[in-house]
């Protein structure tokens, strides 16, 4: 008796159609047609014998049993992809094609500092890079689409292994002469939580910043409306308030051409880890080791 099993192409347009939640998303994601989906998602249905997707005029409906599939075939896909990583990682290191996410807070100020080098001594290695916030990078990481993460902790990040690139110290940012501005280290008991701008829920340098202040009150009072830390760096220069600032932006010349200044908060954890994450166990780990070197080194 002959068995057919679904196929890998067919499991990537389940996945992509659940990732997106429209067929014309889904199909461009994939590089086929609509068409050509949505025959992929019939056969694998037809084959399983089951209905995985609803499909009406206005929206596109997982059944349980599909939300279960979706699961399975995202384990399935990136132990297909570790396969191939493993056979890769036999050769040169640090060579083919890498796919690392990289959150907002750290990606403009590491990058330009540590790319250009790592393209002259590794130049085989093809890195594609994506900026997005902590929960999505991790997320992009377990379902396979990143290989691994550069991102600060403490943050939930599941499974994983790490490498610390280094401890980012934060700092207390004020408008140049203004009448609250210490002249040496800032103790949160000074920080003015009616002035205080932080970065919108989303971006885990705000819990990083509150958890180093330890005053919960801060988490209510604060005014947190920025979307980036050059947002922020702006509305202080505006005379709007006062913001936290990692050192890697400041040494990146963040306030350049502003009359911001900075001084260093002053408690036990006033830091961030910055550190490459990757899924535990995965044969390519002695190339992220090397990789998260390179990045000490940079």
């Amino acid at each position: 008796m002959t068995v057919y099993h679904p196929t890998l192409k067919q499991l990537q347009y389940l996945v992509s159609l659940h990732e997106h939640g429209h067929f014309g998303r889904a199909a461009k994601a994939c590089f086929v047609s609509q068409s050509t989906l949505s025959a992929g998602l019939r056969d694998l249905e037809a084959l399983l014998g089951v209905v995985l997707v609803e499909r009406t005029k206005r929206a596109v409906r997982f059944t349980p049993l599909g939300n279960t599939v979706v699961a399975k075939a995202h384990r399935i896909l990136r132990e297909t992809e570790e396969l191939s990583d493993l056979v890769q990682s036999s050769g040169q290191p640090l060579s083919g094609e890498m796919r690392m996410s990289v959150i907002p807070t750290i990606a403009p100020f590491l990058l330009p500092r540590m790319l250009p080098r790592l393209r002259r001594e590794r130049p085989n290695l093809k890195l594609f890079l994506r900026e997005e916030p902590s929960a999505a990078a991790i997320d992009s990481l377990h379902h396979g689409r990143a290989d691994c993460v550069l991102l600060a902790l403490p943050y939930p990040t599941g499974e994983i292994e790490k490498e610390t690139i280094e401890l980012d110290a934060l700092f207390v940012a004020f408008p140049q002469d203004d009448p609250g501005d210490p002249p040496d280290e800032v103790p949160p008991s000074l920080i003015d939580e009616n002035r205080l701008l932080l970065l919108e829920d989303g971006h885990c340098l705000k819990d990083h910043v509150l958890a180093a202040c330890n005053r919960p009150e801060l988490r209510a009072s604060a005014t947190m409306i920025g979307t980036s830390l050059h947002t922020l760096v702006q509305m202080v220069d505006n005379g709007l308030g006062l913001t936290m600032l990692p050192e890697m932006a400041l040494d990146a010349g963040i306030l350049n051409g502003t009359n911001v200044v900075s001084r260093p908060l002053k408690s036990n954890n006033a830091n961030r880890e910055i550190a490459l994450v990757w899924r535990k166990n995965s044969p390519r780990a002695d190339e992220f080791r090397l990789l998260a070197e390179e990045l000490r080194n940079g």
